[in-house]
């Protein structure tokens, strides 16, 4: 069901009251489980046919209000990144930090946990200032820092376990021209300088092929204000973003699939292939890049000192363990942060994120990462394939329990939960 304004959302949720259903609501069903099924109810907060690639808000899309003293933008929950970072550009705006993909829906990317990279910026969640959700009963409650802050807490990654977000307020910047520099190091030259490599730059990440002792970084830095861009031209970003990274990266990953043996001598060309390249463009054309090859993917976060040492437990399982693994391990940085469920609640953060080509068996790699990365404290993110439960994840997340308070007094006939999360969430 896709309502179209407040009203039809409300009428959907009495309706889900009257028969006993449950209710999960899906963004772009970007995640990679079922965090967003639903047996009964299944509701998509996206855009209609007559707001697709307008500025006008309509139903659950689009920018409501906008205050351009104090950088707060207002936008209905449906609304997906792509078109939420257009139209900050319009308003001369933008996000302060995003990740890598631009598909979800604002709401799916933080009530995940989504995130970017820089060890001075947090998750996307952070940038929240208020939310407005509906709840199970069909009343409408707005939160932030000063009203009602132990629900702003819960609320900003909740997993769509507490109501139906339909209004998100974020504070964004000035709209800003990043300057990429991306280019092939030695693993084992990043490990060494990595908290330089960290600390001298806005935005540093690197991806680190298995079978191989090669990485790709990437450094993103901000420029002055007055500073000019010099983009890609579109013969070479065409080359180096669509036919080398998708259409040929595809080719090769079916190669592995069919000939396993060969994929350390593809990784060693893939590692390769990506020579170093420098260039600068608005922050959101640099954050995101297209991902047109199809995976499954875990990430853990674990405490900022404890990254390397994470990193090399992961190496060493991958020479040991006989697998051939086509994709790249990527490894980003993040501030610490105040929200109860967000990985890097109360700790400055690192983050490695395994991948698997979906026509290979991912499920033993992924738990032995997760097997190691429980030595390290480490934290799932929500939107990624992991197996952790109610039990274990109370150990990790020192407020489980109070989100757990939050939900049950505003959910407590159990409307927003299915399996997965009732598998995440069950009580003591």
């Amino acid at each position: 069901m896709t309502p179209r304004d407040d009203d039809e959302l409300a009428a959907a949720l009495a309706m889900a009251r009257s028969h006993g259903w449950g209710v999960r609501v899906v963004g772009a069903g970007h995640s990679f489980h079922d965090i967003a099924a639903s047996d009964d109810l299944l509701i998509r907060l996206g855009p209609g046919d007559e707001s697709r690639g307008s500025g006008r808000p309509t139903g659950f899309t689009g920018i409501t209000a906008f205050d351009a003293d104090s950088g707060l933008v207002t936008v209905r929950a449906g609304t997906p990144l792509h078109l939420l970072n257009r139209l900050l550009d319009d308003l001369g705006v933008a996000m302060s930090n995003l990740g890598d993909i631009d598909r979800q829906t604002i709401a799916g990317a933080i009530s995940t946990g989504t995130h970017g990279t820089g060890a001075r910026y947090p998750g996307l969640a952070a940038q929240v200032e208020a939310i407005r959700l509906m709840l199970a009963d069909g009343s409408q409650v707005t939160c932030s820092a000063e009203q009602d802050p132990g629900l702003f807490a819960a609320a900003r990654v909740s997993l769509g376990a507490l109501g139906v977000l339909t209004d998100i307020t974020v504070r964004c910047v000035p709209a800003f021209v990043l300057a990429a520099d991306e280019r092939p190091m030695s693993v084992d030259r990043v490990l060494s300088e990595l908290d330089q490599l960290v600390a001298d730059n806005d935005h540093f990440e690197f991806y680190w092929f298995p079978h191989t002792r090669r990485t790709l970084t990437k450094r993103n830095n901000r420029l002055p204000a007055d500073a000019s861009s010099r983009p890609l031209s579109p013969v070479r970003a065409w080359l180096d973003d669509e036919f080398l990274s998708n259409r040929v990266y595809e080719l090769t990953n079916r190669l592995a699939t069919v000939v396993p043996r060969l994929t350390p001598t593809i990784n060693a060309i893939a590692s390769r292939a990506l020579t170093a390249r420098s260039y600068s463009d608005v922050s959101h054309r640099v954050f995101v890049s297209p991902r047109r090859v199809v995976f499954r993917e875990m990430e853990y976060a674990v405490p900022r000192e404890a990254l390397r040492d994470f990193l090399s437990a992961i190496m060493s399982w991958i020479e040991r363990s006989g697998m051939y693994l086509p994709f790249p391990l990527e490894v980003r940085f993040a501030a610490a942060d105040d929200i109860w469920l967000s990985p890097a609640y109360g700790r400055a953060t690192g983050y490695v994120a395994v991948h698997q080509y979906h026509r290979l068996p991912y499920e033993r790699y992924f738990r032995e990462v997760e097997r190691i990365a429980a030595d390290f404290e480490g934290r799932p993110h929500w939107g990624k394939i992991h197996w952790l439960e109610a039990e274990t994840l109370r150990d990790r997340y020192p407020r489980f329990d109070d989100f757990l308070r939050v939900r049950e007094r505003l959910d407590p006939d159990g409307m927003f939960v299915n399996a997965h999360i009732r598998r995440l969430f069950a009580p003591k």
